[in-house]
């Protein structure tokens, strides 16, 4: 598949409206869990995205460090209900990790996995570095991917 790096402003009112669409349907109908989505941190995020025939079917945000966490990071990660078990979420996770990587000079990427996820996340080189904690009334941990290759490209932020 191929993924799609936008800016807020460079996204269309149509990928915006898709994008809160699938988060809702997964982390609010799906998850049962009401939250606030709308963080106040899309405005200043990369969106990293699919499409097919038109629709997105996967999403995570890219943040850099000092927003979320110290670190850059990588969160709100959706795959549309019917396309997980493809590989499409290794993919989009490679995707996301190599972005920040090769275009942003991190060495050090950061997210807040779902505990259900751990082993989705190890299998793509994060480590757990915090205990279990609730978020939204969901288990998560934190965890870390170093990269100690990287190259800066150039200074890290969007």
């Amino acid at each position: 598949m191929k993924f799609e790096t936008k800016s807020f402003a460079d996204l269309t009112t149509s990928e915006l409206y898709d994008i809160l669409q699938l988060r809702s349907e997964i982390f609010v109908v799906e998850q049962n869990c009401v939250y606030n989505d709308l963080d106040g941190l899309d405005k200043d995020a990369i969106h990293l995205f699919c499409k097919r025939d038109g629709k997105i079917i996967a999403y995570s945000r890219l943040l850099n460090p000092g927003t979320r966490f110290s670190e850059f990071s990588i969160g709100r990660v959706v795959v549309k209900q019917s396309e997980r078990g493809t590989g499409l979420g290794i993919e989009m996770m490679q995707s996301a990790k190599n972005y920040i990587v090769n275009e942003l000079g991190a060495t050090k990427i950061k997210v807040s996995a779902q505990s259900y996820l751990q082993k989705f996340y190890e299998n793509l080189g994060f480590e757990i570095v915090t205990e279990m904690y609730l978020e939204d009334e969901i288990p998560h941990f934190g965890m870390l991917y170093e990269n100690g290759e990287t190259a800066r490209k150039r200074p890290g932020s969007f």
